[in-house]
């Protein structure tokens, strides 16, 4: 179909990781789509969020190998280390992918509607440009895809000089002496192991009793030792009570669980302590669309219905995980039940997570804990990567690969990965859940050797009590 002046099959508001991959699809099955955006093409995730902090991480890497590059029989005299280059690297790798999303709107007839999109009822979508000036377009559907923002904490209140969020973290030329992170999670200590690598003294707080607290408790500890054997210093089970911007920088007042009062100095301060979804000015409250009581996110059902026919909505604003690639397969989802090319609905319990600092972590399914705590009788397998050649011969082998099995079905209730390439491990993983995979069949399938994918093997037959390698 093609559009006819403002009307159109679909319109998205959004063009992140979900918006855009959604517009692409709709506009292969057939659809007339355009995608509002009033920043640049590809969201959050492209322009200031997933790719330029892997940019930086990768340049971290850098870094890091570089301290035992001797051992390689490099010898590197005089060697210094700066933030900047590595920084202006990560905004042209953005500003590569966020031209890539403009060639691809192009190539698929996806129309761009640069502007602030909201809505303004009965299939109508008001866009406000740059400039100020309005007009209404037409849709039989409409997909909110708005995405989410760094969370402002009222006691820490981000002004992006002294007090980062993660977007003011990506921007920095130059790596402060000291800086606090505050929030543990993925973005947290991601940022921690950039700027570490980078020299500064990094202190990392979380309010939770441990790093990384979505995970399991195993791949928490681990992290936990391989950053403090880093000299990063990790406080958990502490909040923020205050800060103070001062001439030399920060000064944040900190409470432990046992209610000690500690003060805090450092150049600069990272909030990474979540995220909130960008529901403001969009209309819902007048056109009928319902948020939920907790977080404030857009209430969605299976098929990423809201409560108003013809609105749909995907992503962060549509509640957590708070992940890019949960985004995109909803897009897919979505617009695939619009046109009637039914997807199925999304597999929740199968969303993997990782976090790609040094050392990586992955993970799919349920924790230790979160499979004892729904009653399943359990046997876990647990395989560390000393044991793989792979691993060895690279020198990189800290870690390990955790499997959770059901005893009666063998069922893969969840895989844990830390360690090298865990990010793209745990894809296997991911798609032995969706097949329904056993762990023996896990380990039938024959791994190539030497590889570190022998890991998932060796861990699958851990958890069947007969590992090979250790």
């Amino acid at each position: 179909m093609s559009e006819t002046g403002n009307r159109f099959d679909l319109i998205i508001i959004g063009s992140g990781p979900g918006g855009y991959v959604a517009a692409i699809r709709g506009a292969q099955l057939g659809l007339s789509v355009a995608c509002v955006e009033t920043e640049k093409l590809g969201g959050v995730c492209l322009n200031v969020g997933c790719i330029p902090t892997k940019a930086l991480l990768s340049s971290a890497v850098f870094v890091q190998e570089m301290k035992r590059a001797q051992g390689h029989g490099v010898s590197i005299e005089g060697a210094s280390v700066s933030l900047g280059p590595a920084q202006e690297r990560s905004r042209k790798v953005a500003d590569q992918l966020n031209k890539g999303v403009g060639h691809l709107f192009k190539k698929n007839q996806v129309t761009h509607l640069e502007g602030f999109g909201r809505l303004v009822g009965d299939g109508r979508v008001e866009v406000e440009n740059p400039e100020g000036a309005k007009a209404v377009y037409d849709a039989a559907h409409i997909i909110i895809a708005t995405g989410s923002r760094p969370r402002d904490l009222p006691m820490l209140r981000i002004d992006e000089d002294r007090i980062w969020s993660s977007t003011g973290a990506l921007y920095q030329k130059e790596a402060p002496g000291s800086l606090a992170v505050v929030g543990a999670g993925a973005v947290g200590m991601e940022f921690a192991d950039i700027y570490s690598a980078y020299g500064s003294e990094v202190h990392i707080i979380e309010m939770l009793d441990r790093v990384l607290p979505l995970e399991d408790k195993d791949c928490s500890q681990a992290v936990a030792r391989s950053y403090k054997k880093r000299k990063m210093k990790i406080r958990t089970s502490t909040s923020v009570q205050s800060s103070e911007v001062t001439d030399q920088g920060v000064k944040l007042t900190l409470q432990d669980r046992n209610g000690n009062v500690e003060t805090l100095e450092v150049d600069r301060v990272l909030s990474a302590a979540g995220r909130v979804p960008n529901t403001e000015d969009l209309g819902l409250e007048a056109v009928g669309v319902a948020v939920t009581d907790q977080g404030g996110f857009i209430q969605v059902d299976e098929h990423l219905r809201t409560t108003v026919p013809g609105v749909y909505a995907i992503g962060d604003v549509a509640g957590p995980p708070l992940l890019a690639h949960k985004a995109s397969h909803e897009g897919i989802v979505c617009v695939e039940h619009i046109a009637g090319e039914g997807h199925g609905a999304v597999d929740y319990k199968n969303i993997p997570s990782c976090t790609y600092a040094h050392p990586e972590v992955a993970s799919v399914g349920l924790t230790e804990e979160q499979a004892v705590e729904a009653g399943h009788e359990i046997e876990v397998g647990k395989f560390p990567w000393i044991g793989i050649g792979r691993a060895v011969a690279a020198g990189d082998t800290e870690g390990f690969i955790k499997v959770i099995r059901d005893k009666e079905y063998s069922e893969i209730l969840g895989a844990h990965i830390v360690g090298p390439q865990a990010t793209e491990l745990i894809a296997e993983f991911v798609l032995g859940r969706h097949l329904e995979a056993t762990v023996e069949e896990m380990e039938k399938a024959m791994h190539p050797h030497p590889t570190l994918s022998e890991g998932v093997a060796e861990a699958a037959l851990a958890a069947l009590g007969r590992a090979i390698h250790v």
